[in-house]
């Protein structure tokens, strides 16, 4: 007689027919990076919970990951902190001999479209699928990415980049207040405490800050509130491009960005582009030596978004949100010691409080309606 078969041997036969051959790991299930970067959560999943057998392979490799140091992980986290912090020491140091924010908002933009360009040529990024589609649905959401980086880079002009950095770690705030308005979303009470330790810091650090400019600082308001629309529109309109990476996602909002801003620029500052352009070689010491900090300016903007991406691949959207947290501490620190600029005693605690609030907010949950 032949011995009954059980459910557990059934599934465990299911499973391995599922699973890939030659010991493959099992794919990841399709999503775009790009929404969660955006502001997004990982889909959830209906239906009910399948156990699978995992192939030994993927099981060792996942083993050895979680029990010693994710190298790979670690690197992308050291350079995207690296890059944003050589971007914002070379971002103002440009601002500081060439106050064009509108005109270097644009020339960082061209560089990372001329940057993917090359790297879709040599074939080191996949060529995404456009449709006309997924334009229309990327038009909102690029031109509240181009109002939030050319707001923050008039902001950087006009105040010390450390002040600008403490009044953008205001965003959660409005991050809340737009997803309650525009998404019917809920907080939990965690959520809205945060918000406390962040507007009390940014008001303390505003009180003694010697930089501090009422242009500046409605440039880093405006910067916020871009960010926050961005993220909104992303969340409504991108979840469902799963076939697109989050670094070819973002490449498609620096081409649209950039179609909105240099007309726009042009308009706000052609007039005196030509006079800055002079006055801002002869301080850099040539045309050539000025326009390597140009170019430099704009590779190292796109590499910090860019490695954002890939360290997001590896991580979820909490964790990431704290680590995008603690670069704004990096940089704080990094441009007041590179710049030497005063910081008094209040704006540490008003910066610490902000910052605080920051943490807190990353790590509190929504609570779904």
């Amino acid at each position: 007689k032949a011995p009954a078969r059980t459910a557990g041997g059934a599934g465990t036969r299911a499973a391995r027919a599922l699973a890939p051959r030659n010991g493959a790991p099992l794919a990841r299930p399709a999503f775009s990076e790009s929404a969660t970067r955006f502001g997004l959560g990982a889909p959830r999943r209906q239906g009910r919970v399948v156990e699978t057998t995992v192939p030994a392979s993927a099981s060792s490799e996942s083993a050895s990951v979680s029990a010693g140091v994710n190298w790979k992980l670690i690197s992308y986290f050291a350079l995207w902190y690296g890059f944003n912090i050589v971007f914002n020491i070379i971002n103002k140091s440009t601002l500081n001999i060439f106050p064009k924010p509108w005109l270097l908002s644009t020339i960082q933009l061209g560089a990372g479209v001329i940057w993917m360009c090359g790297m879709w040529a040599l074939k080191l990024q996949p060529v995404p699928k456009v449709s006309k589609q997924l334009i229309i649905d990327l038009a909102p959401v690029a031109l509240f990415h181009t109002i939030a980086h050319v707001a923050a880079c008039v902001s950087f002009s006009k105040m010390a980049v450390s002040f600008t950095h403490v009044i953008k770690a205001s965003e959660p705030v409005f991050s809340v207040v737009f997803a309650s308005l525009f998404m019917g979303a809920k907080f939990s009470g965690a959520t809205y405490l945060s918000l406390i330790p962040i507007v009390g810091g940014c008001s303390l650090a505003a009180m003694k800050e010697i930089s501090f400019a009422w242009g500046g600082l409605s440039g880093a308001l405006i910067s916020n509130l871009g960010s926050a629309l961005r993220s909104v529109f992303s969340k409504k309109r991108l979840n469902e491009y799963t076939d697109i990476d989050g670094i070819n996602m973002y490449a498609l909002i620096s081409v649209i960005s950039l179609c909105y801003l240099a007309p726009v620029a042009y308009f706000v500052e052609g007039s005196t582009w030509a006079a800055g352009w002079a006055s801002a070689a002869a301080s850099a010491g040539s045309n050539i030596k000025f326009i390597q900090l140009l170019s430099l300016g704009g590779v190292f903007y796109h590499l910090y978004n860019q490695v954002s991406y890939q360290a997001l691949a590896g991580i979820g959207p909490v964790t990431f949100s704290v680590g995008n947290t603690m670069k704004r501490v990096a940089v704080i620190v990094s441009s007041v010691l590179f710049f030497k600029n005063y910081v008094s005693p209040l704006n540490w605690v008003g910066t610490g409080l902000a910052v605080l609030g920051a943490y807190m907010y990353s790590n509190s949950k929504i609570k779904k309606a």
